[in-house]
């Protein structure tokens, strides 16, 4: 809606859209509304626009929805632009009448007065033009007007206002007034400009002020209007929001209104009549295909067809669409000057080749095409492409004489032309094309591609390579008839035809190459000496002669070979490629030159690099060798990069990796021995290796590599608990006791504390495993886990009340300790019920806002007792808490009906979509639905994403278990063993009971999925 002040103080309301109505539909509608002519429409808009044009949105002019647009309307006589100069009088008008002149008296007419002789109207006779002397232009000549001149009373006074320059008795502008006339042919100059923009600056300052009372006004006419006058929308309001009590049956009882416009249509009556057999033989003879001659027209040479045998098919009629677009065609590759044709036959040559006649209408394109062809091989004889799409015309119109008389003909007038030669031989049929090949080479001796058709058409070995020799004798310098002959020979003729070759063609490095690997030793590395001095810029030659080296036993002069290469390169000005010779030396891995591809990257891997970009440079090299299989050019990288950087422990570390991966046990400790003699302050490096020695079932190996570490590291902690780690996983406890007493002795941290504990736990020492919790404590009482071991003591041995004040104790030391908050809360809904347990988990969300687990405990606990309504009610405010969470999105869908899992699970996985938590808990929904295939691709998704949860890896071997092969079960637990989980809720439970503590992870796996399969069945009961 837009509003519009008119000039007498009132507003107009249009409805309309500014965003989509044009200035010229603007001005429309105030014309087919408010009666006022579009050429006297001006208005005040707030903003300008360049282009002024009607076609300029609202918007544009700055005019938006209850916008206010000042509209004037100006008036006759008002500010206008000069009038056009009077139109010029004749003569004689002008010029003094004769003495006694009475106007009319000639013709009978008698003198009379009117009004306007006698008004104010009436100029005076002998005055100037008044108006123009004002204005400041030339006065007219003077000649009184009187009434002897005998003009009318109107015509009298436009003559008057003409003069004046306005018009007296025009109407009165109640905006401008009448002085405005006085002024009509003034000129507009900067002034009156300036004075104009100051007044609409005041007309807008005073209609902003009326604005709001305006707009106020205008808003609560609408309202009033639309109360009186609502919409049927409206009206129906109240009885639409009731539809939401009606039941399903109540809408399945409300009628269908039906069609009742049966009742007025006229029946028709409609009759069948048999179709007639002559119009059904007819449409068969339509579609019928005729796809050979027959015998008459064959005898008549094929051109003729008698007309007994046309079927009834109009082949004009048929074929009307396809000839005339190919007409069309044709027409346009035609020459308009001089009328011959501009057809391409190479091109036209593809199009035969997949042409294929499938009907009787194709017979007219072969017709044109035919003539086309015609008119390029006789406008131009001498052009082989033309004659060649010729025959290829005929043959697919299956005139295969035809075709070869056409390519004869092409022989004739091309001889030079190895393509017609090539296409006749084709052709031709198999007892006349050693022939045709045959004069060929007579008119084209030097055709290599001749010569290798003539060798084709050969059967035995022993001719083709007679031809082929025949060939070598006109071109000797081919390279490819060498090569050809060279494959047909045996060894010792292929060293023979090779030393021939290389005197022909000595600037090919193929052919060097090839004598040099038929050649023994001395003589290869001659060949190689030659072939250098003739290639001085081939790096190939100098790969091959290390490779000759490294083939026989000389691996010294591999490295010396490599570096002599690169200067001599360097020295011929060809710049080395560092990423091209790192290909060469991946090509000759995969050849087994091993040596080969680590003097290459010794020698070349630093070229081209900056010093402080080497290391990330060649660790990403080696990384991307790594990934395409080249372990060996990813290993030499290594090594020459710790060669630089000898201290660095990350290369040591990647080194160490990939000798793990890809290695040998005895690589891998080579390497470990040789990192800790250069960085023998990293812990990491010691601990690796004696973990690969205790993997390797060597312990006291592993223990003499701890001591020579704790040696190095006397303080570090991480070797102590790896020496205590080793003695007891290999059922030492007295050794583990003793090592951990040492490193508490010395100030050990609260882990160890924590390890002492649970090795008395092991062996089932309740007194001293209290004491040293206890003793812990004192040292450490921000240590949760000391706290928590302490309360599951005291729960196992009943003492459920010491229990709660441990876990308090612990508390107070550590209030942001999820584990303790519920540990608490499980002891008192087993000793005080759940009202109890609820308490302490508002108080542990309260200290711990926006977390997870705390929010799942509680919706399990509402749970666990029947609070189905009260759990749901917790988990919507978990989802608002915590939107991200993908354990509470899990426990979400896990929670919802069957129908509304699916809907569930897609927005849990918009709102997490890299979560463990919801792919395994979607993956558990396509299990159930026995869509394996998605399944088992969104469980290993899970377990990708968290391989330190166990629980996942469990599901996934259950899930395999039940659905996949043996193989598939075999890999799933290989990956959980080396990808060892520790956490996981089912997981920890079962690792870390007292009767698991030894336990390999794959029997802990197996155990955790009977615990699955349990919990379960268990589920399965509390629902039926």
């Amino acid at each position: 809606m837009v509003l519009i002040a008119i000039p007498n103080s009132k507003t107009l309301t249009l409805d309309l859209n500014p965003n989509t109505t044009t200035l010229y539909a603007f001005k429309e509608a105030i014309q087919s509304q408010f009666h006022i002519p579009i050429p006297l429409q001006r208005f005040l808009l707030p903003t300008r626009n360049p282009s002024e044009s009607d076609s300029v949105v609202l918007t544009q002019f700055g005019i938006t929805r209850f916008s206010t647009v000042s509209l004037h309307v100006p008036h006759l006589g008002g500010m206008q632009a000069p009038p056009a100069p009077p139109k010029p009088r004749l003569d004689f008008l002008n010029s003094k009448p004769p003495p006694n002149y009475v106007a009319g008296l000639g013709r009978g007419a008698t003198g009379f007065t009117t009004r306007s002789d006698i008004g104010p109207a009436r100029a005076a006779p002998d005055l100037p033009d008044r108006s123009a002397t004002t204005i400041g232009g030339a006065p007219a000549p003077g000649v009184g007007v009187g009434r002897g001149r005998g003009k009318s009373g109107e015509d009298e006074e436009e003559d008057e206002g003409e003069e004046k320059g306005y018009d007296e008795n025009q109407k009165f502008d109640e905006f401008e007034g009448n002085d405005v006339g006085l002024f009509a042919s003034a000129e507009y100059d900067e002034d009156d400009k300036e004075a104009d923009a100051v007044w609409e600056e005041i007309d807008k300052r005073m209609d902003s002020r009326r604005k709001d009372r305006r707009e106020a006004r205008l808003k609560e006419e609408i309202e009033k209007y639309r109360a009186s006058n609502p919409k049927i929308t409206e009206q129906f309001a109240d009885l639409k929001r009731k539809l939401h009590t009606m039941s399903a049956q109540e809408w399945d009882n409300i009628p269908e209104i039906g069609d009742y416009s049966f009742r007025n249509k006229k029946k028709r009556f409609e009759s069948f009549v048999p179709v007639p057999d002559t119009l059904l033989e007819k449409a068969r003879q339509e579609q019928e295909h005729v796809t050979a001659l027959d015998p008459k027209s064959r005898a008549a040479g094929g051109t003729e067809t008698p007309w007994a045998q046309t079927p009834v098919t109009d082949l004009t009629a048929v074929g009307e669409g396809r000839g005339t677009v190919l007409s069309l065609k044709l027409d346009r590759l035609s020459d308009s000057v001089s009328g011959l044709t501009v057809v391409d036959p190479k091109g036209y040559l593809t199009d035969l080749k997949s042409m294929k006649i499938t009907s009787d209408a194709e017979i007219s394109d072969i017709k044109k095409a035919r003539l086309l062809l015609k008119s390029v091989t006789q406008t131009n004889p001498k052009h082989p492409p033309g004659w060649i799409a010729a025959a290829r015309l005929e043959e697919v119109a299956g005139k295969i004489q035809t075709a070869r008389q056409l390519i004869q003909r092409g022989c004739e007038e091309c001889p030079k032309s190895e393509d017609v030669w090539l296409e006749a031989c084709r052709l031709a049929s198999p007892d006349e094309a050693k022939a045709v090949i045959a004069m060929g080479v007579k008119s084209i001796p030097h055709s290599v591609k001749l010569w290798l058709q003539a060798a084709k058409l050969e059967n035995d070995d022993s001719n083709k390579s007679r031809v082929l020799r025949k060939g070598l004798e006109h071109i000797p310098d081919s390279v490819r008839l060498w090569k050809a002959v060279v494959e047909l020979a045996n060894e010792e003729d292929a060293r023979l035809l090779l030393h021939r070759a290389v005197e022909c063609c000595p600037l090919h490095v193929e052919l060097w190459l090839a004598l040099a690997r038929l050649e023994t030793y001395d003589s290869a590395k001659k060949v190689l000496n030659r072939a250098r001095e003739k290639l001085s810029k081939e790096p190939a030659i100098w790969i091959t002669a290390a490779k000759l080296e490294e083939a026989n036993g000389n691996t010294s002069m591999v490295s010396k070979i490599i570096e002599r290469g690169i200067r001599a390169l360097q020295r011929e000005g060809l710049v080395i490629d560092r990423e091209a010779w790192m290909k060469e030396a991946e090509a000759a891995e995969r050849a087994g030159s091993v040596v080969t591809c680590q003097a290459i990257i010794h020698n070349t891997i630093g070229i081209g690099v900056e010093d402080e970009d080497r290391k990330r440079t060649w660790v990403a090299d080696a990384e991307e060798c790594k990934k395409r299989g080249s372990i060996e050019t990813a290993r030499a990288i290594y090594a020459h990069a710790l060669t630089v950087f000898l201290t660095k422990k990350s290369i040591w570390l990647k080194a160490a990796q990939l000798e793990k991966s890809h290695g040998t046990r005895e690589s891998l400790d080579a390497l470990l021995r040789k990192a800790v003699t250069y960085r023998p302050q990293a812990e990491v490096l010691w601990l690796m290796g004696a973990k690969e020695k205790w993997l390797a079932g060597d312990v006291p190996a592993a223990r003499a590599i701890l001591q020579e570490a704790y040696a190095a590291i006397p303080n570090s902690e991480e070797i102590w608990l790896a020496a205590f780690k080793l003695e007891f996983e290999n059922h030492e406890p007295e050794r583990a006791r003793i090592l951990l007493a040492k490193a508490r002795e010395r100030g050990g941290t609260e882990r160890v504390w924590m390890k002492s504990a649970i090795v008395e736990r092991e062996l089932g020492n309740t007194e001293e495993e209290r004491r040293l919790l206890d003793e812990g404590l004192k040292h450490f009482p921000s240590f949760f886990k000391l706290w928590l071991m302490l309360g599951q003591l005291e729960e196992r041995l009943g003492r459920l009340d010491r229990a709660k004040e441990v876990y308090d104790l612990g508390l107070k030391h550590c209030p942001n300790c999820i584990v303790l908050w519920l540990s608490l809360a499980n002891l008192e809904e087993r000793m005080n019920g759940l009202s109890k347990a609820r308490a302490i988990l508002i108080m542990a969300r309260k200290k711990n806002p926006q977390n997870p687990e705390l929010w799942l405990a509680a919706v399990r606990a509402e749970s666990k007792h029947g609070n189905k309504k009260e759990a749901d009610i917790l988990m919507a405010k978990a989802l608002q808490d915590c939107p991200n969470s993908g354990i509470l999105w899990a426990a979400s869908i896990e929670m919802a009906p069957r129908p509304q899992r699916k809907s569930k699970s897609h927005d849990a996985v918009k709102k997490c979509d890299h979560d463990p938590h919801v792919f395994a808990v979607v993956g558990k929904l396509f299990w159930h639905e026995r869509k394996v295939d998605k399944a088992r691709i969104w469980l290993n998704r899970a377990v990708t994403l968290a391989p330190d949860i166990g629980d996942f890896w469990a599901l996934y071997y259950k899930f395999e278990l039940q659905h996949g092969t043996e193989e598939n079960q075999k890999d799933v637990l290989k990956r959980c063993i080396a990808a060892e989980p520790k956490h996981g809720e089912k997981w920890q439970a079962v690792s870390k009971a007292v009767e698991n503590s030894h336990q390999p992870t794959e029997v802990i796996l197996k155990k955790v999925v009977v615990a699955l399969g349990k919990e379960e069945s268990a589920a399965e009961n509390i629902k039926q």
